[in-house]
């Protein structure tokens, strides 16, 4: 059912795609490989891993291992997950031997956690995420997914409500010397800060019951949370240099 095309045929491709792209041949290639401290990737081991040399039983040879992704990602001037996953070039890539292989924009969302694989089925022409306890004696697999894929979905969020409350700060400041001339410019600039500080402070309490680490924030930002007792442990956080 399932053939043996794996991620590194796909990673192989993509690497000698990009190769190309920037006018490099093999061996400079394994020379930025060098340079960036994986000196293994040398001519023969890029060689292995763009041609996809099989044994007898159809495999590949040479795998490409997740070290390497990283390194072939930099040296290429690409994001390592593009060459594991070629959005917009390719209908499907593969997955895990025993499942069929979806679209690279699925299987993105898979590793970046936002949202539940579906490996099971399918079923009514449909994929489910996989409902059986783990090992059989588990957590269900879901819910085990989703606790682990949590923090995936609170940093990038955490970014977006730190930046929405700087913006808002910085309109209050320049809105503070105009403050006896447009009152009501200055106090609604005030109440919309007020309201990013609160969400982004929700936000960090949320983490910080998860047990997560709290990324810097200005000291601005932290002094008016502390002072306006919106955080739940006040130390959680460390203010960072303003810019």
């Amino acid at each position: 059912m399932h053939s043996h095309q794996t991620a590194s045929d796909t990673i192989a491709e993509q690497v000698r795609k990009h190769r190309v792209r920037l006018g490099l041949n093999r061996e400079q290639l394994a020379e930025e490989c060098a340079r960036l401290g994986a000196p293994d990737l040398t001519y023969a081991a890029i060689t292995n891993i763009e041609t996809g040399r099989r044994n007898k039983e159809g495999k590949r040879r040479r795998e490409v291992t997740v070290d390497e992704l990283l390194v072939l990602g930099l040296a290429l001037a690409v994001p390592p997950l593009l060459l594991v996953l070629p959005l917009g070039e390719e209908q499907t890539v593969p997955t895990v031997p025993a499942v069929d292989p979806r679209d690279p924009y699925t299987v993105w969302k898979w590793f970046t956690g936002e949202e539940t694989p579906t490996l099971a089925g399918p079923v009514d022409g449909r994929h489910y995420a996989d409902p059986r306890p783990i090992a059989g004696i588990g957590p269900k697999w879901s819910a085990a997914w989703s606790t682990a894929a949590y923090p995936a979905s609170l940093y990038p969020e955490f970014e977006r409500r730190r930046e929405a409350a700087h913006r808002a700060f910085l309109r209050t400041e320049a809105t503070q010397a105009k403050r006896r001339t447009d009152k009501e410019g200055h106090a609604a600039a005030e109440t919309d800060y007020l309201h990013r500080l609160e969400e982004l402070a929700r936000h960090v309490n949320d983490m910080n019951r998860a047990g997560l680490t709290i990324p810097d924030l200005r000291p601005d930002l932290i002094e008016d949370m502390q002072g306006l007792g919106m955080l739940d442990d006040p130390n959680i956080i460390h203010p960072r240099g303003t810019e």
